[in-house]
């Protein structure tokens, strides 16, 4: 049985994902012989896309001209080729519609590690993990891969939902703003915002948008050091929940937001050939 890598990157646009530079990434990909797709969350909010993942769905290609309850069952069988297990397929899933029971059930060791506070380890998402934590920091994707280990003869599947990603984009030494609760602080949406500031203009929107493709960046820079730990033939799924968006229709941000661009995200999967 193969590891398994999912990695989440919390809020980033498929067109982000695109334009940065990511060297490790694309090494990546060409080793695998494969390339970034542009698929569709179930979701435009964190903990319903997250839902939706636990449950083995990874985000769609919005198949024309099919039966919905095909994408769905080819959908499940796919899990047993990332895993290098036979046999696997929706009827596995049931009734509980969990990945990482399904994972348990098969010896794996799951492990999670979030950075919005809406998924955290008290929500019904840390169900069946072994282990399953919010981290102290949104941005701390190095410190979830330092913790990371790969015991001989265990299979181990690591959930990650990266908010390096999510605004306020991570990112120090930048003059932006700040607005409460959309980062994910509960306590700030309980005490409200007395002083909202205009929505923001459009050189502002670009400003942004070029953060999230530098926190891309700066993701990719981990992603090597990340590669360098996993035994050959861990399967990395990535991928984003949602996208954001940067003023297209008069909106800022996702959730109650009805974009295509808010639906559109990266993907990619493959396999580590060996110990980098």
């Amino acid at each position: 049985m193969n590891c398994l890598i999912w990695l989440v990157l919390d809020s980033c646009r498929h067109d982000s994902f695109v334009r940065a530079r990511k060297p490790a990434i694309d090494g990546f990909l060409t080793a695998n012989g494969t390339q970034v797709e542009r698929r569709w969350s179930y979701a435009s909010w964190t903990a319903p896309a997250h839902y939706a993942f636990l449950m083995g769905l990874l985000p769609h290609r919005s198949p024309r001209g099919v039966f919905a309850s095909e994408v769905y069952r080819e959908e499940f069988a796919l899990w047993s080729g990332r895993l290098g297990v036979d046999g696997l397929d929706f009827a596995r899933f049931l009734p509980h519609l969990s990945l990482p029971r399904v994972l348990r059930e098969l010896g794996y060791r799951t492990v999670g590690r979030v950075s919005l506070p809406v998924l955290n380890e008290s929500t019904l998402l840390s169900a069946h993990f072994d282990d399953y934590r919010l981290m102290e920091r949104h941005d701390d994707f190095a410190g979830m891969i330092a913790e990371m280990t790969f015991p001989p003869g265990q299979p181990i599947f690591y959930f990650c939902n990266l908010g390096e990603t999510h605004y306020p984009y991570m990112l120090t030494g930048e003059d932006l703003p700040r607005l409460r609760g959309v980062h994910g602080a509960l306590r700030d949406l309980r005490q409200g915002q007395a002083n909202e500031p205009p929505f923001f203009d459009a050189p502002l929107l670009a400003r942004l948008h070029q953060q999230q493709v530098r926190c891309v960046e700066y993701v990719d820079g981990l992603f090597g050091e990340l590669l360098a730990k996993c035994p050959r033939g861990t399967h990395i799924i990535l991928t984003a929940d949602h996208g954001e968006l940067f003023g297209e229709g008069g909106y800022f941000g996702h959730g109650p937001v009805m974009h295509e661009k808010v639906f559109e995200v990266p993907f990619f999967e493959g396999k580590t050939a060996a110990r980098l």
